[in-house]
């Protein structure tokens, strides 16, 4: 199934509960929180202050991206405040490992991002080890939404998906970066699953459509090996 997990960084802050209505009502699966601390990608965005004062808003999966340094320190007030998947970066950590453990012996559902320059191999350990829920394959650099997608991280995205099929592990792939409806079969084809997307779905006067589309456009591009 292809899950749709559209960027809360492009909401609309002023009207956001009800923003976060309309694209759950537009058929969204996921709500992706994007947190960045200013030292691990050059911008600041949100705390678990924020992903608690929305928890009550909406039923949708809170997909939390954590963009931060030391994030196994923050991590406990995620939790608390509501996440249902909880992505930290392979870079952010000495021992992704641990991380990994300690989310699951939570019952968190755990998740994994590499960013562009970071090559797949290193998470078969982990996704052979079954630690994984989700890989998170960065599509832009991580740091700021906007951004165009850079097509050759989908060799990481095949990669990870071929790797994850041969030894028999089902695991969610997400994309971030640049997704909108006219990329998202590239996306699917190259085995992602998970589809993030900011102002493609947020910035739309017609988010159902759009959702609509990129549906439709998994649908006629499936990983085929």
């Amino acid at each position: 199934m292809t899950y749709i997990s559209p960027s809360l960084l492009a909401a609309d802050f002023k009207n956001l509960a009800a923003d976060i209505k309309r694209i759950a009502d537009a058929g969204a699966n996921y709500l992706h929180i994007d947190v960045m601390d200013g030292h691990f990608v050059p911008n600041i965005t949100f705390g678990p202050a924020l992903v608690a004062s929305i928890r009550s808003t909406t039923k949708l999966i809170f997909d939390v991206h954590l963009m931060i340094s030391d994030p196994q320190k923050y991590i406990p007030e995620f939790i608390k405040a509501g996440a249902d998947i909880i992505t930290f970066h392979y870079e952010s950590t000495d021992d992704p490992e641990a991380i990994l453990q300690y989310l699951r012996d939570r019952e968190v559902r755990t998740g994994i991002a590499i960013s562009p320059n970071t090559p797949a191999e290193v998470l078969y350990p982990l996704i052979e080890k079954g630690l994984c829920d989700m890989v998170l394959v960065m599509t832009v650099e991580p740091g700021f939404g906007g951004q165009k997608m850079i097509p050759s991280t989908l060799d990481k995205v095949r990669a990870i998906r071929r790797f994850a099929n041969a030894h028999s592990i089902t695991l969610d792939i997400e994309v971030d970066g640049g997704i909108n409806a006219e990329n998202t079969g590239f996306c699917t084809a190259a085995g992602a699953n998970v589809i993030v997307a900011g102002t493609a779905i947020f910035g739309s006067k017609k988010p159902q459509a759009i959702i609509r589309s990129m549906r439709e456009a998994a649908r006629n591009n499936k990983f085929f090996e």
